[in-house]
């Protein structure tokens, strides 16, 4: 949340200590963060992840956790270049590669 700010929607499983920390978030708000905990979108969010487990497991881990997260963070940026999520000016224009230097 501190990177991308707060969101409209969650959508998370039936884990009760994620509910009741956005529940605590939102006593604190004027507009509440809407709290979807539905199975099956959920499932839907867990196997964006697949791609990532898939692309990592041959690494046999990573030496140091700055190389996990700058590693985990290049791959997340090629998913969203690729699912025509990166709020850019001009991306529409770019390239896949022109687009993953400029961020």
């Amino acid at each position: 949340m501190q990177a991308n700010g707060v969101p409209e929607k969650v959508t998370m499983d039936k884990s009760g200590a994620n509910k009741a920390a956005i529940d605590e978030i939102n006593a604190n708000r004027e507009i509440p963060i809407v709290v979807r905990q539905v199975k099956y979108l959920n499932n839907i969010v867990e196997q964006d992840h697949r791609a990532v487990k898939r692309i990592t497991k041959p690494m046999l881990g990573f030496k140091s956790f700055q190389s996990a997260k700058n590693i985990l963070a290049g791959i997340e940026l090629m998913h969203m270049i690729r699912k025509d999520q990166m709020m850019m000016e001009g991306a529409d224009k770019m390239s896949f590669a022109e687009q993953f230097y400029v961020y």
